[in-house]
């Protein structure tokens, strides 16, 4: 009884702890304390990445199992005990394709997905908007070429100043050294070009919520892409080891509404002494009228 009492406790215990840790990390934007798998998606690239992982952690599950038995049947029919004279035989040809076959086999279905992945991730689609990100030892800058190419440079908030800087910015639970004195800002359902480029060593800029990871390397722009689906807040940081100070890089984008995004556009602007930015003026369609 006391034995079954035990169990019991433990195996209770492990279904609570891995239902907590499920819930923490699904309502972050961040990486969390006794976080055990990815965080929640919010691209359509790092649900594919979710999508191919959850693959791969099939398939090699079953393929530990298959292994497993294997060698445990292998033990148990072939042990001294059952076999006083070992077997002399050296080739089996059905076995030898079989384990030349299926390998290939299983890597052609894992590399369909994997392919296409790389390749969603890799080529730009038809973007709406470019920022670019210049890494500096040790922070990172951003450049706005669409929107009058107003620039700004996001430094991390010390731990020593992270209380009072969320007490006037009203913000109820900072996260140490990944809140950044200045934020990226983003429109919702918009696809946005990132160009990475580095203005001393290598950095790289990474947000694993958006699936997004990408080397700056001076005296050349890298580029990638992400369109979030969710409005919110998501952090990063980079991911090269870039010197004394490489885990006080952190990334910060705010993705808000378009509207939003246009008000704060504007605000950037007149803060950089540049003129509001103009609307396009509304194309009409031009109607051919056939009749004479």
């Amino acid at each position: 009884m006391k034995f079954n009492r035990i169990i019991s406790a433990v195996v209770l215990n492990i279904l609570g702890l891995s239902s907590g840790l499920m819930i923490t990390g699904a309502s972050a934007s961040s990486a969390v304390p006794w976080q055990k798998d990815f965080q929640p998606a919010v691209t359509s690239v790092m649900e594919d990445v979710h999508d191919f992982h959850d693959l791969l952690l099939v398939i090699i599950t079953l393929i530990t199992i298959f292994v497993l038995a294997l060698l445990l049947y292998t033990m148990w029919k072939f042990s001294a005990k059952r076999n006083p004279v070992p077997s002399k035989t050296t080739h089996h040809a059905t076995l030898e394709m079989a384990w030349t076959i299926v390998p290939v086999i299983i890597l052609v279905v894992i590399a369909v997905p994997s392919f296409k992945l790389l390749y969603k991730a890799d080529v730009l689609p038809k973007v709406d908007m470019t920022i670019k990100a210049i890494g500096n030892q040790w922070n990172w800058g951003y450049e706005y070429p669409d929107h009058g190419n107003f620039s700004f440079v996001a430094n991390m908030i010390g731990e020593s100043d992270l209380q009072r800087w969320a007490k006037e910015n009203k913000i109820k639970n900072p996260k140490r050294l990944l809140e950044t004195d200045a934020e990226v800002v983003v429109p919702v359902n918009t696809n946005v070009r990132v160009q990475v480029t580095s203005n001393d060593v290598l950095h790289a800029w990474a947000v694993p919520a958006f699936g997004v990871k990408i080397d700056a390397v001076p005296g050349r722009l890298n580029q990638t892409w992400f369109n979030v689906k969710k409005v919110g807040i998501y952090y990063g940081q980079c991911s090269e080891l870039c010197g004394q100070n490489h885990g006080f890089m952190p990334i910060k984008v705010r993705v808000v509404s378009k509207s939003e995004f246009a008000k704060w556009v504007t605000a950037q602007r007149m803060a950089a002494g540049l003129e509001p930015l103009k609307q396009k003026p509304r194309e009409v369609a031009k109607l051919s009228n056939s009749s004479r």
